[in-house]
């Protein structure tokens, strides 16, 4: 693989965790190689990889122009993303807001109602591993 590619594996595991990477490799198929290439290299080896703005900032912006642009399957994971972003809850609701006015209240409405159900497995979780 490239050094790109070594550079997005890098930045993916940092931003979404090990134990989901580990997952979607293990789920990847010589028919989706060239896709996971792509998306390695490209959003995590470039975009994400860049120093230009914050992993936090990038995070709020991947979030809302996921919102914005009707996305919302891929919600649940960056909000998972955010215990390593360092994007905080108030900081996913301001995004999801600028959301409200500039792309539409329905589609703000469904990414909050998606963020408070992940925040909520993400505590459940935790309670889990503190007993």
């Amino acid at each position: 693989m490239s050094e790109r590619f070594d550079k997005g594996m890098k930045v993916r595991r940092k931003v979404l965790g090990d134990a989901h990477v580990d997952r979607a490799e293990r789920a990847k198929t010589p028919f989706d190689e060239p896709f996971q290439t792509l998306i390695t290299e490209g959003a995590w080896g470039t975009v994400w990889a860049s120093d230009g703005i914050s992993l936090r900032e990038r995070s709020m912006l991947t979030l809302a122009l996921l919102a914005a642009t009707g996305n919302f399957e891929e919600i649940p994971m960056h909000i998972r993303a955010t215990i390593r972003t360092g994007a905080s809850k108030q900081d996913v609701l301001e995004a999801f807001q600028h959301v409200a006015i500039y792309a539409g209240v329905p589609r703000a409405n469904h990414a909050l109602k998606l963020a408070k159900a992940t925040y909520a497995e993400m505590e459940a979780d935790d309670e889990r591993h503190d007993r």
